[in-house]
């Protein structure tokens, strides 16, 4: 999907509010895999209705297969954005799920997400030292396929209408903040960090803030 088209799409995603009436399992990501080579978000709607409709769980399996479609174009897009920089290169392996892409020689699995309602500190600690976030995303996400300890890129969408989720669909504005990161982009500057006995992680985080 090209990136213009990624943005006219996904905002398509925004007349439904945004909830997880249930949580992820294997059993609906084997059902909704189709969001994977669905372009579209009218054919999106369209598939979900003729697969579920006469389902009870009807409004879970909507609710699933928007999020997953939503999440997964939107990732498309800010790693494409991402590797159209002179100096990242994608990763050879597509189903590597350590490294999604290398800025110069280093790996980086790239996690686009919220800022976390969990988290117990405010966005302006986060400014001034962004180390104690890493740590807690590394801790506290992606605890089942895509779990690992291996180097991270984060980018963290904060909205202060509190509608964090729908920054994901504003691909021409978060291309500006990643161009600009890694047009500064020093490999001296990432965060280090032993999350494994005696093996350094490499990591950094990117705060998009709208206001």
């Amino acid at each position: 999907m090209e990136v213009w088209l990624a943005e006219k799409e996904l905002k398509k995603r925004h007349i439904f509010p945004y909830k997880w009436r249930q949580l992820q399992n294997n059993n609906f990501d084997r059902k909704t895999n189709f969001v994977y080579n669905t372009l579209f978000f009218d054919d999106l709607l369209s598939i979900v209705k003729d697969l579920f409709i006469d389902d009870p769980n009807y409004d879970l399996y909507f609710d699933y297969c928007l999020n997953r479609w939503y999440n997964f174009w939107s990732a498309k897009a800010v790693e494409k954005i991402f590797c159209s920089h002179r100096i990242v290169q994608p990763a050879k392996n597509k189903k590597d799920r350590y490294v999604d892409f290398y800025i110069n020689d280093t790996p980086f699995d790239l996690k686009m997400t919220v800022f976390p309602k969990a988290y117990e500190h405010y966005l302006m600690n986060v400014k001034a030292d962004p180390l104690p976030l890493i740590k807690w995303l590394y801790e506290n996400q992606s605890q089942q396929g895509r779990k690992h300890l291996s180097n991270r890129l984060f980018l963290v969408l904060h909205n202060q209408s509190g509608e964090h989720w729908k920054l994901k669909a504003e691909i021409n504005w978060l291309s500006n903040i990643i161009q600009n990161y890694v047009d500064n982009y020093q490999k001296d500057a990432l965060h280090k960090l032993i999350l494994i006995q005696n093996n350094i992680t490499l990591s950094d985080l990117i705060l998009a803030q709208k206001v």
